[in-house]
């Protein structure tokens, strides 16, 4: 099992700055994927960005490229997702999450964080 558990949410205006941040824990052996998601009010949750735990390849879905970058430290066991040139459409609450996948955009997520807010004011 896989715990995760994230840090980082918050309220910030519109063009500001977040950075989230997901502690790893438990039996890793096996996954491959660190994600974040996110999910807004009436909307499904969905990718935001994915990197490879050993390799560090990245992926990020099209509305938030230039403005967001997926990182992470495998000796702290621990990966983030710095939020740039923040807008209201950012706001949702974000999770981290695991996957046992090979493929960095797959959606297919096995373990999941508790999630945290981001608020983005215009």
């Amino acid at each position: 099992q896989v715990q995760l558990v994230e840090s980082g949410g918050g309220l910030v205006q519109a063009a500001g700055s977040l950075s989230l941040s997901c502690a790893v824990s438990g039996r890793t052996v096996g996954t491959n994927i660190m994600g974040w998601f996110r999910q807004a009010p009436g909307k499904e949750r969905d990718l935001v960005a994915s990197i490879s735990w050993i390799g560090g390849n990245t992926y990020l879905v099209d509305s938030v490229k230039g403005r967001f970058t997926i990182s992470r430290d495998t000796a702290k066991r621990l990966f983030y997702l710095q939020m740039n040139s923040l807008k209201p459409e950012d706001t949702a609450v974000y999770y981290c999450a695991a996957s046992t996948g090979v493929v960095l955009s797959t959606r297919a997520y096995d373990y999941w964080g508790q999630g945290t807010q981001v608020t983005v004011s215009s």
